[in-house]
């Protein structure tokens, strides 16, 4: 891997996870500026970042990930434009999700207190979306929840705490407002 100046900033990391994160990096703006026409591509280069993929995918652009390879889509999976997920864990998306646009899903925290975290401290949970779930456009989850089959997630909210399977959840903070009765 290519070594760069890195300038004044104060990485306070590893820097093997620094350099793998300019990797994955590079290739997701390789993947944006590709022509949406170009969906061959697209899809060989989104195989290549994450971890693993099922059928039937698409992730509109522009996409951002540190990794790439913690993140496990299912099938028949869809994102709208700027998907960010900070996968620092893993991050798992069942079979059949729908993502709106500006969605993000954080598994990163760092600590209250300040000398932790001026040392660069800082710790990871995992994200779970369950099967047949959809998210609103401009939805945050945080690290550490897992969000269960069937759900419905409403626009603008922050999810903080799982939700449960069958559920209608929204607001800041994310809070289940109506259990659904799916048909068969």
């Amino acid at each position: 891997m290519k070594k760069f100046d890195t300038g004044q900033f104060n990485l306070g990391q590893d820097m093997a996870l620094f350099y793998e994160r300019v990797k994955c990096k590079t290739l997701c703006q390789k993947y944006n500026n590709l022509s949406p026409d170009m969906l061959p591509a697209r899809h060989s280069l989104m195989k290549t970042i994450l971890g693993s993929i099922g059928s039937a995918f698409l992730i509109e652009q522009p996409f951002i990930c540190d990794y790439g390879y913690n993140i496990k889509i299912g099938d028949n999976f869809y994102s709208n434009h700027n998907l960010l997920i900070l996968d620092t864990d893993e991050v798992t998306f069942g079979d059949n999700v729908l993502i709106g646009p500006d969605c993000s899903f954080y598994t990163l925290e760092h600590p209250v207190d300040v000398h932790l975290r001026r040392r660069g401290m800082n710790f990871s949970k995992p994200v779970t979306v369950g099967n047949n779930v959809w998210i609103g456009g401009h939805v945050t989850v945080l690290a550490g929840v897992t969000i269960g089959d069937n759900s419905v997630i409403g626009a603008g909210s922050l999810v903080t705490k799982d939700i449960p399977a069958n559920s209608l959840a929204l607001g800041v903070p994310c809070r289940v407002v109506k259990t659904l009765v799916t048909s068969d």
